[in-house]
């Protein structure tokens, strides 16, 4: 039997003593506050570097070996994973399949508010037992620490021979994990709202470790988005000068490498720079994926 929570002693739900009278504060006052408060989660995040420079390798590893990335969470915490996993198959040229966000409540809870989908236990233990293989990373996103849909998930994960990682706002939740980051980002201005510093902390890390893994995934090159996939023309115009860049070579033939590639930019600057055919750069990058 879960052991009883009491929401109250939680971190996220104490009440910020510079703003009992935030209903009363002039907008330039309440700015000024925001501000400040904010700067407070640059630094959290700064103290949980090491913890997410560990994550980065555990994720990136796991994805070079074929596993899969999951994140799992509810409420705001799982809308943010779902924007991360989102995000990824354009920006990097991931399967979507790779990188994948699971929502209590399902698709309905991402625009509505599904009351009492966080406790939904049996949900996550049947998702988790459906999605995550042995070799896959599972991140559960808890600003609380105490989301019974993430421990379920992240429990069964564990089991199924996933690796598994604890994104939260609670420096000692009981959510298991093989890798906790805390971030202490004190109470928010408006007590237990996590959308504001839980959540934009927590999209920090979110950032660090999908970027992180990628760099180390060999998607980037020096600063540029090299793996970009070209599905708008504000993406096949940044693949083209990506190739230009890279394979030094005219907007023309860089335009030609791209098509021939079927829209794979890393294959295409191959193509560019080194004379190569489609399938001759294919099995080049088959062989070095960096």
């Amino acid at each position: 039997m879960p052991a009883r929570i009491r929401y109250g002693r939680l971190p996220t739900e104490q009440l910020h003593p510079r703003t009992r009278s935030l209903d009363r504060l002039p907008i330039t006052t309440l700015l000024r506050l925001m501000n400040a408060e904010d700067a407070r989660v640059i630094r959290a995040v700064g103290r949980a570097r090491p913890q997410v420079a560990r994550g980065i390798h555990v994720i990136a590893t796991s994805l070079h070996r074929g596993g899969r990335l999951l994140f799992i969470g509810a409420g705001t915490s799982g809308r943010l994973g779902i924007i991360e996993a989102a995000e990824c198959p354009t920006t990097f040229h991931t399967n979507p399949d790779t990188i994948q966000a699971i929502m209590a409540g399902g698709r309905q809870a991402v625009f509505r508010s599904r009351e009492g989908a966080e406790d939904r236990r049996d949900e996550a233990n049947a998702i988790i037992r459906r999605r995550a293989r042995p070799g896959d990373v599972v991140v559960g996103i808890s600003a609380s620490g105490v989301t019974p849909f993430v421990e379920a998930g992240l429990r069964q994960a564990a089991r199924r021979g996933a690796a598994t990682i604890l994104i939260t706002c609670h420096p000692r939740s009981a959510i298991p994990a093989d890798l906790r980051i805390a971030l202490r980002v004190g109470p928010e201005i408006l007590a237990g709202s996590t959308r504001l510093k839980a959540g934009t902390a927590t999209k920090l890390v979110l950032n660090m470790l999908t970027l992180g893994a990628m760099i180390r995934l060999g998607k980037t090159h020096g600063n540029l988005m090299a793996d970009v996939k070209p599905t708008s023309n504000k993406l096949r115009a940044r693949a083209v000068r990506i190739i230009q860049s890279v394979a030094r070579c005219s907007k023309r033939d860089a335009a030609r490498a791209l098509a021939a590639s079927r829209g794979q930019t890393r294959c295409a600057v191959l193509m560019a720079s080194r004379g190569l055919t489609y399938a001759a750069a294919r099995r080049l990058l088959r062989k070095s994926p960096r």
